[in-house]
């Protein structure tokens, strides 16, 4: 069974540190059984403050995170001189090299200075909440902070956006681990979605649309139900009733990305929902999925998740050798 240990540093904020044991103690296997174990530590195993008006027990100190395979830390509203000097602690640096080598490590919001301040972001992409990102940068120049995603795969090392970003990236990790089926199983349970689309820009404040324009929403809508066929941008304008000017403005206003983006997206998930539960030929996969051909849905696949179609099937279909 996996492993995750949760680091819950002093003013950590209660609905991030929740996610972990609420996402992954969701996952469960086609019998039922647990696929995951969640255990929460503080630094030196006692009490600690969180970013409301209580505190928290734990039962475990940071020795813990030498033993388990995915260590995640949540936010904190008091990282002090990891925010403020980009310097760990003398505790949280031995807590963190004391984390076995391949051990899977997940920053949740600003959690990502801990993993920067740590070294282990750099020259490597990564993300927070977007309010912080630029401070971030300043901080950590070898970071490739990308302000727009609401979470960053990295292989071995995860990062976040803000708040229920948090939620996308665990089930991001759940969909690696046991594929869509299972992670679609965790978000029912949950009743969250399963996939957002578009990044954290969509969330940075901007001016309200005029009321009386009309939204895309049901264009993307229509277009999900027509993934396979040769959709163009004139195409989702023409839905929409806009022109294509209007329709790429309102677009980028609702989703945080441009359609082209979108489109590949939402054909790059629906090519791994068939890889996952077919045994259709990649061939007919991309047709299915509207790329057209197998040589365009590797481009597209290797850019989002950085494998083959081959690997990604082996990957995620249980039943393959």
């Amino acid at each position: 069974m996996h492993r995750v240990g949760v680091l819950a540093l002093d003013g950590v904020v209660p609905f991030e540190l929740g996610i972990p044991a609420r996402i992954f103690g969701a996952a469960r296997d086609r019998a039922g059984n647990p696929l995951y174990t969640v255990t929460t530590c503080s630094l030196d195993g006692g009490p600690v403050r969180a970013e409301a008006d209580y505190g928290l027990t734990v039962a475990h100190d940071a020795s813990l995170l030498a033993d388990v395979d995915t260590v995640v830390i949540p936010p904190s509203h008091s990282l002090g001189p990891v925010r403020e000097e980009g310097r760990l602690p003398a505790e949280l640096r031995d807590a963190l090299a004391a984390i076995r080598p391949g051990t899977r490590i997940v920053g949740i919001c600003t959690a990502t200075y801990v993993l920067a301040a740590a070294g282990l972001l750099d020259h490597r992409p990564a993300t927070t909440h977007w309010r912080e990102a630029e401070r971030l940068q300043r901080m950590f120049t070898t970071v490739r902070v990308d302000p727009d995603v609401l979470f960053v795969d990295d292989g071995d090392v995860f990062t976040s956006a803000g708040v229920a970003a948090g939620i996308d990236l665990c089930l991001h990790l759940v969909r690696r681990d046991h594929g869509s089926r299972t992670a679609n199983d965790v978000a029912r349970s949950c009743v969250v979605p399963p996939w957002r689309e578009g990044g954290q820009a969509q969330y940075i404040q901007r001016p309200v649309p005029d009321p009386t324009d009309t939204g895309t929403a049901p264009t993307r809508a229509w277009a999900v139900e027509r993934l396979a066929e040769s959709l163009t941008l004139a195409d989702l304008a023409a839905h929409a009733n806009m022109s294509v000017r209007t329709f790429t403005r309102r677009f980028r206003e609702e989703t945080g990305t441009t359609p082209r983006r979108w489109l590949i997206r939402q054909r790059v998930d629906m090519a791994r929902h068939y890889l996952e539960t077919t045994d259709w030929p990649v061939d007919l996969v991309a047709d299915r999925a509207g790329f057209g051909t197998g040589v365009s849905l590797r481009q597209h696949l290797h850019a989002t998740v950085g494998v083959t179609p081959q690997t990604y099937r082996r990957t995620f279909r249980r039943d393959l050798p």
